[in-house]
């Protein structure tokens, strides 16, 4: 678990990101965790964007991701979410 002023530090580092997952309507497939668990080892922080068409919840999603890629939640705006997950071999960002 990360403390609030871990989180807040974290979407300073956010702010200007771009998101570069999107989940569309086939929802949470198989590929989209994999490109998700690839992207949270290379940059540690990453924002997703959940497309319209995607008849789902948005918070069940959030949820089930952060599950499966046992990820921390950092923010959620509108259709963008935030998750960071410290990388094995590629730490960037020091908490």
């Amino acid at each position: 678990m990360i403390s609030g002023k871990q989180r807040s530090y974290l979407k300073s580092l956010a702010h200007d990101l771009k998101p570069i997952v999107n989940i569309g309507k086939n929802s949470l497939t198989d590929e989209v965790i994999t490109s998700i668990d690839e992207a949270l080892e290379k940059r540690e922080l990453i924002k997703i964007k959940i497309l319209n068409n995607n008849l789902d919840d948005n918070d069940e999603i959030v949820d089930e991701v952060i599950e499966k890629l046992n990820c921390e939640f950092v923010s959620h705006l509108g259709n963008i979410f935030t998750i960071y997950r410290e990388s094995k071999k590629n730490k960037k960002i020091d908490l």
